[in-house]
């Protein structure tokens, strides 16, 4: 989702790597879960953040859209998100205790938080969020802060699934692109969310397999 924003209000101004020390790390957050409140509709998820929900909950893509996620419009894509609990306004997945119930499989969003993702040049480096956590944090190195298996094929995915919506994004201000915007949508929806990937399977491979064909079908080449 683009934000609209300047880089000099909401970070520190510097552009980190993965090798970079960033002071990100809020030792478990001491109690604090401020970050899993007030969000609407703002976390989006990708296709392995799906993937890893279902394979931690053990449900579908549509029983999960039943209490925990909800579509919504984003850049002119329909994409699904964390969904908000109406009473309490905090991510469903936040226990009684303040504590996130799926935090082995969270979210990627979730994860790099208070970091977010600065995309330029069909690649993408982290930020530091200063305006979004209160907690008192020390440096941590970013890949560790990350804390994400298979580390490089995972930075490849964001980045080309990022581009990929950014290219569907293009075609839609075309006379002909708005016209099949509603079949690209629904196409994506399921090539890459409601089609379970088999979880006796790497997941990347099977992405980047899926991938190809979405760009051959949608018309746009990388």
């Amino acid at each position: 989702m683009e934000r609209n924003v300047s880089m000099d209000e909401i970070s520190d101004g510097r552009l980190y790597g993965l090798n970079d020390m960033v002071k990100a790390d809020c030792r478990d957050c001491r109690g604090c879960s401020q970050c899993c409140r007030d969000m609407g509709s703002s976390i989006l998820l990708d296709p392995l953040d799906i993937h890893r929900l279902r394979e931690g909950l053990g449900r579908s893509f549509a029983e999960l859209l039943e209490n925990c996620l909800e579509l919504n419009v984003a850049d002119g894509m329909i994409l699904p998100n964390l969904k908000m609990d109406e009473e309490k306004n905090c991510c469903v997945f936040l226990d009684g205790r303040g504590r996130c119930s799926i935090h082995s499989f969270r979210p990627g969003i979730c994860r790099i938080f208070p970091l977010g993702r600065f995309y330029e040049n069909r690649d993408f480096q982290y930020f530091l969020q200063i305006h979004e956590c209160p907690a008192s944090r020390s440096k941590i190195k970013v890949k560790k802060w990350i804390d994400t298996p298979d580390l490089q094929e995972n930075q490849k995915f964001i980045r080309e699934w990022h581009y990929f919506l950014k290219d569907l994004q293009e075609t839609f201000s075309t006379e002909a692109g708005r016209a099949r915007q509603k079949q690209v949508n629904i196409y994506v929806l399921r090539q890459f969310y409601e089609t379970a990937f088999d979880g006796s399977r790497e997941f990347y491979g099977q992405f980047w397999e899926r991938l190809k064909k979405a760009r051959e079908v949608c018309g746009v080449l990388a």
